[in-house]
This record gives C-alpha cells, sequence and structure tokens, in this order.
C-alpha cells in the first residue's frame, strides 16, 4: 500500500508522505527500502519497528548514504552517521529504574528476556547496575521468540525468591507470560522498559496480570502535563479509532520536527547539510 498527501510544509515547501506497509516481514523491509531510495528519492526515511527490522535496512541505508530516522526505542550501540534514533536505550532506562525497585523491594534480582540482542543486551545492563548497586542476579533466563509456554520459567523463579523480577520479553508469544504468572501467584514485582509504553498490556490484560509493574518508557498516553494533554487531544481527532498512543507515536511525532529543526537549521534539505545540523544539536 502506497499513501501520499500533501500537508503543511516546512520552510514554505509543503511535505509529501509516502508509506509502505512492511507487514513486520524483514524481506519486505529490505524491498521498501531499496524502493524508496532507488524510486521515490525521499529526503528522509522514518522506518522499522524492531531492531532485527533495523538491521535489515540499515546497511541499505548506508549504501545509498540516505538520511534515516529509527524511532523505537533499541539495545544501544549503533554508531552510524546516517541513523537518528529518537528512543531511549537501556542504560538511559535502567539507570533510574533498577536502583529505585532495589530501594523499594530488595536487592535480589532475576531477569527473564528476549533471547535475541535486544534482549540480550538490555539484560546485560541489568546486570552491570544491580551490580553497581549493591544487588545479587538470583537468576537470568532468556527466552526464544516462539516460546508462549512460561510454567517452568514460573518455577525457576518460585524457586530462587527474587525480590522482583525485570521482564524484558517482546511479542504477543512472549506476553503470554504476564497472565500466566498471575494465575500461578507468582506476585512478584515487575521492572520492564518494553512493556506498557509499546503494547499497552496494562489496558489489554485482565489485571492483575500487570499488579507491580513498573517502567520507563520515552512516553505513555497516562501522563498527565499541558503538552502532553494537547498531544493527546490533537492525536485523537486525527486518529479517533487508535486504542492507546504508544511511546512510537511520540517518538515519531518528536522524530519528525526534529527533523523539521534540522532542515530549518540548515536551510536545505540536502542531507549532507540536515546530517550535518542534526549532529550540531
Amino acid at each position: 500500500m502506497k499513501v501520499g498527501f500533501v500537508g503543511l510544509g516546512i520552510m514554505g515547501r509543503p511535505i509529501k508522505l509516502i508509506h509502505y506497509d512492511t507487514q513486520s516481514d524483514n524481506t519486505k523491509f529490505q524491498e521498501f527500502a531499496r524502493r524508496l531510495i532507488q524510486t521515490d528519492k525521499p529526503d528522509v526515511i522514518f522506518g522499522a519497528f524492531s531492531s532485527a527490522s533495523r538491521e535489515a535496512i540499515r546497511p541499505i541505508m548506508d549504501k545509498a548514504k540516505q538520511l534515516y530516522f529509527y524511532n523505537n526505542q533499541y539495545e544501544g550501540g549503533v554508531c552510524d552517521s546516517n541513523v537518528f534514533v529518537t528512543g531511549a536505550v537501556p542504560e538511559q532506562q535502567f539507570s533510574t529504574l533498577v536502583p529505585w525497585l532495589m530501594e523499594k523491594y530488595g536487592k535480589r534480582v532475576y531477569t527473564i528476556a528476549a533471547d535475541y540482542n535486544f534482549g540480550q543486551i538490555s539484560a546485560e545492563w541489568v546486570r552491570k547496575i544491580v551490580k553497581e548497586n549493591g544487588g545479587t542476579m538470583v537468576g537470568e533466563e532468556f527466552i526464544p521468540l516462539s516460546v508462549n509456554q512460561f510454567g517452568q520459567t514460573i518455577q525457576n523463579i518460585q524457586k530462587v525468591k527474587p525480590d522482583f523480577v525485570m521482564t524484558l520479553l517482546v511479542g504477543n508469544l512472549q506476553s503470554a507470560y504476564f497472565e500466566q504468572q498471575a494465575a500461578a501467584n507468582l506476585n512478584l514485582p515487575m521492572g520492564s522498559s518494553i512493556q506498557v509504553g509499546q503494547a499497552y498490556e496494562h489496558k489489554r490484560f485482565k489485571p492483575p496480570a500487570l499488579k507491580n509493574m513498573y517502567v520507563t518508557p520515552n512516553y505513555i498516553e497516562e501522563v498527565d502535563s499541558p503538552a502532553s494533554n494537547d498531544f493527546k487531544k490533537r492525536f485523537k481527532a486525527k486518529f479517533p479509532n487508535e486504542p492507546y498512543i504508544s511511546q512510537e507515536a511520540a517518538n515519531a511525532y518528536d522524530a519528525v520536527y526534529i527533523y523539521k529543526a534540522a532542515v530549518e537549521k540548515a536551510k536545505s534539505t540536502d542531507m549532507v547539510k540536515v546530517r550535518k545540523a542534526l549532529e550540531g544539536g
């Protein structure tokens, strides 16, 4: 699907949006990235959701020296002059969350994480911050993305009795953990950088699946401030059927305005000049 529209512009020039539906397929991400660059020739590309989809298209962006924004939280470590990221990284999220949880609940920590680069690197940051704050990792499990049964994991957690669990699980299959742990009366506080902000599980799952869940996302719809309330009002007016405003929506919104500011600073849409403006702050 390809959608174009002309809206309010940047520096008096109209904005044309070209959109392709990748259907969460990394092969389609690559196909449409090439089509955008070779055929549509955009001034900037915003796209990809998972780290895997980002890494599928990043070499294509690099080869073309294409200016590209990735607007999800991610594991960090992408040092690439063509890529600008508006999401948080684990060091930012866990440097406040983990010490706070340790002070409130105790210093014995168990991590369960998705078994791919995001989960592994996020878990590494949890391990590091727990150690720096005098805590102990009493367990750590990496769960394959295809798993949706957590009976053994719940038993493992019950056996070692942590003070809280860091849940770094992704996708619909792994989200089954929350209702299963509630059914098993695990009743432990949870910390996460992923849940709520991305997939609004607190709205979708029957209580008490997310009881005592603490998160540090870039944005959640419940933020009550004049700026947030204005954003929500305008977002709902444009997309009245959307069930929740996630951090990805806020990140993407920020990215467009960061790009606008950079173009205005550079006084050009030339990618080299805009990149230099972005790098200058």
